[in-house]
């Protein structure tokens, strides 16, 4: 094959796997309706000087039901049950309540677990990186706290979230273990807060 239609075959198959990506993030919204995976995040700032690692385990179920349950360095919860979102800091002993519509908007949990990712997200497929296909979620809303978020998979496998925030600061969800539509308890996404806790409606 000549050089050139060597270049071409190569720029249209790349062209190709970018968009099979968008594809396989619109499948993974509209075929899984539930999920578990096991989570690390890596928070850094703005300049790159500073990063904070922690991980625990999320589980999912549509529409905008959730549990994110950090384990290390400090214990907290995040719960939907679709209505409200209850945020518990196990060290404080302090819950914070917002209406999911409020709190949800276009951020990670919206983008795993919504209705609708092409209502709340414009999506553009993004070049392959660190062995992932890639896709962009622009916020329809320029509203919010998060500027920018990518979506990573492996093949057909959810593997990585990123998100940068209004200030700059940069978020990386790694997934392991993920299991996609297993059968998840009700009460998985109902929160009752402890005796004696803060309780903050905002």
């Amino acid at each position: 094959m000549k050089p050139l239609l060597m270049m071409a075959a190569m720029l249209v198959a790349a062209a190709t796997a970018r968009a099979d990506a968008v594809d396989t993030l619109r499948e993974f919204a509209r075929d899984a309706k539930s999920g578990r995976a096991e989570f690390t995040q890596t928070v850094t700032s703005p300049d790159g000087s500073k990063k904070k690692s922690s991980g625990g385990s999320f589980e999912f179920m549509r529409p905008e039901r959730f549990r994110f349950a950090y384990a290390k360095p400090f214990e907290q919860v995040i719960v939907s049950d679709g209505r409200k979102v209850w945020l518990y800091d196990v060290d404080l002993n302090q819950v914070s309540v917002r209406p999911a519509g409020q709190a949800l908007g276009a951020t990670p949990a919206a983008l795993l677990a919504g209705g609708s990712i092409d209502k709340d997200f414009e999506l553009a497929a993004l070049p392959s990186r660190d062995g992932l296909d890639w896709v962009q979620a622009t916020p329809r809303v320029k509203e919010g706290s998060v500027q920018q978020l990518r979506v990573g998979f492996r093949g057909k496998t959810l593997a990585a979230l990123e998100l940068v925030d209004a200030f700059g600061s940069r978020s990386l969800l790694q997934f392991k273990d993920v299991v996609l539509n297993p059968r998840l308890p009700e009460d998985t996404f109902r929160f009752t807060p402890p005796k004696g806790a803060d309780v903050i409606e905002q």
